[in-house]
């Protein structure tokens, strides 16, 4: 079996996220195949779209939203992620189930005593005059029925698992600071989440194997599940396996992939990408060696931007007090150094917030 080098796999990676080379497809498009982008601080889409997109606009983002083309929702590992409005209605029903296990298992002792089906019928009633709620109005309105969990333990199960909810613009907009408003999915998209099929087949997760392939494989089935923070794909993998080529990791695990999909030579160059917050070009792997160093881990974690040189991370970025500013992890070569700042300064120019300065700080001697 073909051994991929870390190096092979990073390049495999970069083509498929479109950050070796910038894409010319339409937002839409580009959301579509990245299977959606995290989403819950809600401005960081748009630097991870200009770092994918040729000439990205933030208005087409915006544009995109307004439209109900895409859509901010509760998805993939219970964050929130913006996604097409046909992903959102065709995926949802496969990750229900998750959705309600993980924030029971958050909240299991404020949740105990409640039956979260009665819960949810009594939210689906209070939401049927189809009017725009915040979290808290929502809980608000069943607070008398439901008064002893914590108000935000109660809001949670509503709008992030029991309800499809999609989470309404101005939220979202570029430069805009919008608070959440909650509306179903299926009023706002005009049509109800598909429901799962009465037999035992699974097509949406295999179409969900699948997509996930073109976007971030070579990959394994833990990596999948990482993704998704979906138990049952294995069943998924199994069914589709035939159609699948195989590979293996410097580490002997197993990898899956779609035949025709791009795998670079590893000697492919790649160019600085300035990557925002929680970004699943990171995030999106059980096993994220192909592109950080398991040093700087909890970066990813923490919500920390991160700057890819030679296609791995290798700074964190900042703006603040009118600056950009860069903190490499490791030293940078004068050629790097160069690379790291025209591209700072081209985000500069493209976040538009007067940013005066872009400034580089000293690199540690020793990573820690």
């Amino acid at each position: 079996m073909t051994i991929l080098s870390t190096r092979a796999l990073n390049r495999a990676t970069l083509a498929r996220q479109h950050l070796l080379a910038r894409t010319t497809a339409p937002v839409e498009t580009a959301v579509a195949h990245l299977c959606g982008l995290q989403a819950q601080e809600p401005h960081e889409p748009f630097t991870g779209l200009w770092s994918r997109l040729h000439a990205f606009a933030p208005a087409r983002l915006d544009q995109a939203l307004t439209d109900r083309h895409v859509v901010r929702t509760h998805l993939m590992r219970r964050t929130v992620h913006l996604v097409t409005g046909d992903d959102a209605l065709a995926w949802r029903a496969r990750h229900d189930t998750m959705l309600r296990q993980r924030v029971m298992a958050t909240y299991r002792r404020e949740l105990a005593d409640i039956d979260p089906d009665e819960v949810a019928a009594a939210g689906r009633a209070v939401m049927a005059d189809q009017q725009p709620r915040t979290m808290s109005a929502l809980v608000q309105a069943l607070q008398d029925r439901w008064p002893g969990p914590p108000r935000r333990a109660l809001g949670e199960l509503l709008v992030a698992a029991l309800i499809p909810m999609a989470q309404l613009p101005p939220r979202g907009l570029w430069q805009t600071k919008a608070g959440v408003r909650n509306l179903p999915l299926a009023t706002w998209l005009g049509q109800d989440p598909a429901p799962l099929p009465d037999d035992a087949s699974d097509p949406v997760g295999q179409q969900l194997v699948r997509r996930y392939l073109a976007a971030y494989g070579p990959a394994a089935t833990a990596d999948i599940r990482a993704w998704s923070g979906l138990a049952g794909l294995p069943a998924a993998v199994k069914a589709i396996r035939d159609e699948l080529v195989t590979f293996r990791d410097e580490r002997g695990r197993e990898l899956l992939d779609l035949p025709d999909a791009p795998r670079p030579s590893p000697d492919t160059p790649a160019p600085v990408r300035f990557l925002p917050a929680f970004d699943n070009a990171i995030l999106g792997y059980r096993d994220r060696s192909r592109i950080i160093d398991d040093a700087h881990l909890g970066l990813s974690v923490a919500g920390q931007r991160a700057v890819l040189v030679d296609g791995r991370v290798a700074g964190t970025w900042t703006v603040h007090d009118q600056r950009l500013s860069v903190t490499p992890l490791r030293p940078l070569s004068p050629q790097e150094q160069e690379a790291v700042g025209e591209e700072a300064h081209n985000l500069a120019t493209f976040l538009d917030q007067g940013i005066s300065r872009v400034e580089m700080t000293a690199a540690p001697d020793t990573v820690g």
